[in-house]
């Protein structure tokens, strides 16, 4: 059994880094010539790509990692609970939430968004994004999310 575990570790980073690949590429196609940057939020096809394949790559990749997750109860509505709250939120199994909810917008440090690869698949998730050097980025994260959460559904929900 250790041998099978040494042999089977190259070939899931393989599926690992493949399914990254085609994350990235289509959170590209869906941003691609987006008007609002972040600022407008993505509707039709756009939204539904990325609501549909990075959700269901995400929970592939976590089950090639190993993880089976199932969800008791029912999901709250965009319309419910504009707001979704998790914690502790420190780690990737949060990746685990925004996949088993819709892939929703997501607070997130502004420096994540110039990472190779991860950062134009959170990009398309069009975040919130807070700046650490910015004294005025606390009061402009509450005003974004207060009216994304105001919104009536045009803009997904926050987690």
């Amino acid at each position: 059994t250790v041998l099978q575990g040494v042999i089977l570790l190259p070939v899931r980073a393989i599926f690992i880094t493949c399914i990254l690949l085609l994350a990235w590429l289509f959170a590209s196609v869906a941003t691609l010539c987006h008007p609002g940057k972040g600022s407008v939020p993505l509707t039709g096809w756009r939204r539904r790509m990325i609501k549909t394949t990075l959700s269901g790559l995400t929970r592939t990749l976590f089950f090639i990692m190993g993880f089976q997750v199932k969800v008791k109860g029912k999901v709250a509505s965009l319309l419910e609970a504009p707001i979704f709250v998790a914690a502790p939120h420190s780690s990737f199994f949060d990746a685990i939430i925004c996949a088993l909810t819709g892939m929703p917008s997501v607070v997130s440090r502004a420096e994540n968004l110039a990472t190779p690869v991860f950062g134009t698949i959170l990009s398309s998730l069009q975040p919130v994004s807070v700046s650490r050097q910015d004294p005025d980025s606390r009061k402009n994260t509450v005003t974004e999310i207060t009216k994304r959460a105001l919104s009536r559904g045009q803009w997904p929900q926050v987690i």
